[in-house]
């Protein structure tokens, strides 16, 4: 599945988050957003899952307009975005069984976790986990699955040194199966991992 945007422009209110953005992303290449907070990365995350439409422009994913309600969408798209959440009272081995479940994906649950730093909290509740440990679990929702492309919003959040380092390598992993990884950071190191780069200012106000 290809990304692509073009003329792209959202407004919130009497301001422009985006305008004028044109861009390609292949499969099994990365597009890394920046810029300060209220820029629109999350903005932009939300119009490529088809959850806010554009006021200009337009953006395909896989040559279709993207719709979060659409069950075939939500199987090739995977996304974590600042709404995300997860079971509270499930274990990660439950959280993950049931991942596999629904996307008939034969996961090797006991490879992930380890993977993951969480095989020593495999059976204690979501609920009970550390932030830190709570955000590698949803991270492994989104990247334990089948997806033909990958949206990440801040995904770093709450990651110690170790954490952002897996992330980096799950990532690498991602585009090196052929995904098309969209991403919004504060982490410079992720930028590494990028092969194209959005770089969000302020707000313009609308004419």
């Amino acid at each position: 599945m290809e990304l692509v945007a073009d003329g792209l422009g959202v407004r919130a209110g009497d301001v422009w988050l985006l305008r004028e953005v044109d861009l390609h992303v292949r499969p099994g290449e990365c597009l890394v957003l920046t810029g300060p907070n209220g820029s629109g990365k999350s903005t932009f995350l939300r119009v490529v899952y088809g959850m806010q439409e554009p006021a200009e422009g337009i953006v395909t994913v896989g040559g279709a307009s993207p719709d979060e309600r659409d069950r075939s969408f939500r199987r090739r798209v995977s996304a974590l975005l600042d709404d995300s959440d997860f079971f509270a009272e499930f274990t990660p081995v439950q959280h993950l069984e049931l991942l596999g479940t629904s996307f008939g994906a034969d996961l090797d649950v006991d490879a992930l976790l380890e993977d993951a730093a969480l095989a020593d909290r495999a059976d204690v509740t979501a609920g009970s986990l550390s932030a830190g440990q709570r955000r590698r679990l949803l991270l492994l929702g989104v990247t334990a699955r089948p997806f033909d492309v990958l949206l990440l919003d801040e995904p770093e959040r709450a990651l110690d040194v170790a954490g952002k380092g897996w992330l980096t390598d799950v990532i690498a992993r991602a585009t090196g199966n052929g995904a098309v990884v969209v991403l919004a950071t504060h982490h410079p190191p992720l930028l590494d991992a990028a092969d194209h780069v959005l770089e969000l200012g302020a707000p313009e106000p609308a004419r």
